[in-house]
């Protein structure tokens, strides 16, 4: 993933609470932590730009129609280049991503259904 897509994606997993609330205890105080030093660490890069800071501000309250434009601003910001930033993200990501492993990929209900598949990378034939 680019750098500042995975900046994004990060911001925007840390910004709806629901991704780090179904974090067990242990792994949600460090996912805070690190999203906590990412996003300050975004915010320092904007310090000064304006619209920057408000883009930032305005992705926490709605992600999906921020990405894009926040996306735009950290790379005029230079955070493609950005070792610690980018760094920050990963670790943000990889934190969400294990924790989410370890709790079961899918969470399913299934009634009265027929041909039901779950999971990746699977090929179902149906013939009813």
């Amino acid at each position: 993933m680019e750098d500042v897509a995975l900046i994004v994606t990060a911001l925007a997993t840390g910004a709806t609470g629901g991704a780090l609330d179904a974090l067990k205890d242990d792994v949600k105080d460090k996912a805070k932590t690190v999203y906590a030093k990412l996003h300050d660490l975004v915010r320092r890069r904007f310090r000064g730009n304006a619209s920057a800071e408000i883009i930032l501000s305005e992705h926490q309250a709605d992600p999906e129609t921020y990405a894009a434009p926040l996306a735009k601003k950290l790379a005029e910001a230079g955070a493609r280049g950005d070792t610690e930033l980018v760094a920050t993200a990963r670790a943000f990501m990889e934190l969400v991503d294990q924790a989410s492993a370890r709790s079961g990929k899918y969470s399913v209900t299934i009634k009265d259904s027929k041909g039901i598949q779950v999971g990746d990378g699977n090929i179902q034939v149906n013939k009813f």
